[in-house]
């Protein structure tokens, strides 16, 4: 079976449904192509912190209607050190801008309801991918429903995550990248209790990292720094809620509400970039790309960043022939790729234990920990970051801005 598209995207999560959508509002046709199911899709937990930009294009392009609504907006977060709490007013320290904290999974039902009502076509369980004719005439090669498909496009795009099959079909050499390792885990957990604090909690204790978040005013998601090798089943929920009220306590008394654990996991940390992230006509976007740690909540939202581009890129390309803007992809992409991996590795070195960190090393955590509290330069600098930084395009086609 044959199948004929403008842009074919591989990957129906964040990168790929909002890149889809960008694209339709610009009048390019497009194909989604995904191995999963949709109800596995739109279940599948992770991430729930936007920055301030991710919001405003959502809302720009019409895809932030029961954001909107259903949202916790946060203009701070606080840092616990030494059984004390310290606020990084970011709201303050921006000029009002917030992050808005919305499961991933509600942001993905969203944007797959948006492109199946505007007529968009996404594929779910297809299976047998694999891409070819990168230099001149690119394929998508897949099967749905037991069908073999072809489907011939002007461009592919790889939005399928690390594990993906569009990067490593990319030509041995074609790439160079850079990888690293941390020599921890995260153990989260979400539970039925609503959360123990208006804002996120990062905190830095002798025992190791832990972070308090949400997912709504009712469920509260909250992380443990723990071995790169730790199994799941030595951490029994009792255990874990010990754990949590001790890394989490404080001097003034403030306690954690605990609930119900409605799922668990383990995560490696890792850092990753692959450059270029294009060659010929396939571009790589999100995870497919480029991995950072979860301690700056910046994975959905630099997928995002990445897809804004490339919409911007195609979109001239189809309207004008112009094609700086394509050629360019990797370089203005990777300008932001590595400003949050910098951000991400500061805050995942700011606060966790380090595998074979001594007195000394602790003092100068401490000392770094100390300075962000009561340094408004340095307070400002981590706010700027962590509300996001501007994505550097628009999506009506205009040039970058300066």
């Amino acid at each position: 079976m044959l199948e004929r598209t403008q842009v074919g995207i591989v990957g129906a999560g964040p990168a790929g449904l909002v890149l889809s959508h960008l694209l339709a509002r610009r009048g390019i046709d497009s194909i989604v192509i995904e191995d999963r199911s949709r109800e596995y899709v739109e279940k599948r937990i992770r991430a729930g912190v936007l920055e301030d930009p991710t919001v405003e294009l959502l809302v720009e392009v019409g895809l932030g209607e029961r954001m909107l609504r259903e949202r916790m907006v946060h203009r701070g977060i606080e840092l616990l050190f030494d059984g004390e709490g310290h606020r990084i007013d970011m709201a303050e320290l921006t000029g009002g801008r917030t992050i808005t904290i919305y499961g991933q999974h509600e942001l993905v039902k969203d944007l797959i309801a948006a492109r199946l009502d505007a007529g968009g076509v996404v594929h779910f369980e297809v299976a047998d991918v694999s891409v070819s004719g990168f230099d001149a005439h690119p394929v998508i090669h897949y099967s749905r429903a037991g069908e073999p498909v072809d489907m011939r496009c002007d461009f592919i795009v790889g939005a399928d995550g690390s594990h993906g099959v569009c990067r490593p079909s990319l030509p041995h050499g074609a790439l160079r990248t850079y990888e690293r390792d941390y020599p921890f885990a995260w153990l989260g957990i979400l539970a039925e209790a609503p959360p123990s604090s208006d804002e996120l909690i990062y905190s830095s204790h002798e025992n190791g990292f832990a972070l308090h978040s949400m997912r709504s005013p009712a469920i509260t998601r909250l992380y443990l720094q723990v071995a790169p090798d730790e199994v799941i089943e030595n951490w029994p929920d009792d255990r874990i809620w010990a754990e949590l009220q001790t890394r989490l306590a404080r001097k003034d008394g403030w306690t954690l509400t605990d609930g119900p654990v409605l799922e668990k996991g383990i995560t490696p940390m890792r850092s990753f970039v692959a450059e270029p992230m294009q060659y010929g006509r396939m571009y790589l976007a999100g995870d497919a790309a480029h991995i950072v740690p979860p301690t700056g909540a910046k994975g959905l939202n630099l997928a995002v960043a990445d897809v804004a581009v490339l919409a911007q890129a195609l979109g001239e390309w189809y309207a004008t022939g112009r094609e700086d803007l394509l050629a360019g992809y990797t370089q203005t992409c990777l300008r932001r790729v590595w400003r949050v991996q910098h951000f991400s590795w500061w805050m995942t070195s700011m606060l966790h234990r380090l595998r074979g960190e001594d007195a000394f090393d602790r003092q100068l955590q401490l000392s770094q920990l100390r300075y962000v509290a009561t340094s408004r330069a340095a307070a400002t600098s981590l706010a700027e970051n962590y509300v996001g930084l501007p994505l550097r395009t628009d999506t009506a086609g205009a040039r970058p801005s300066s």
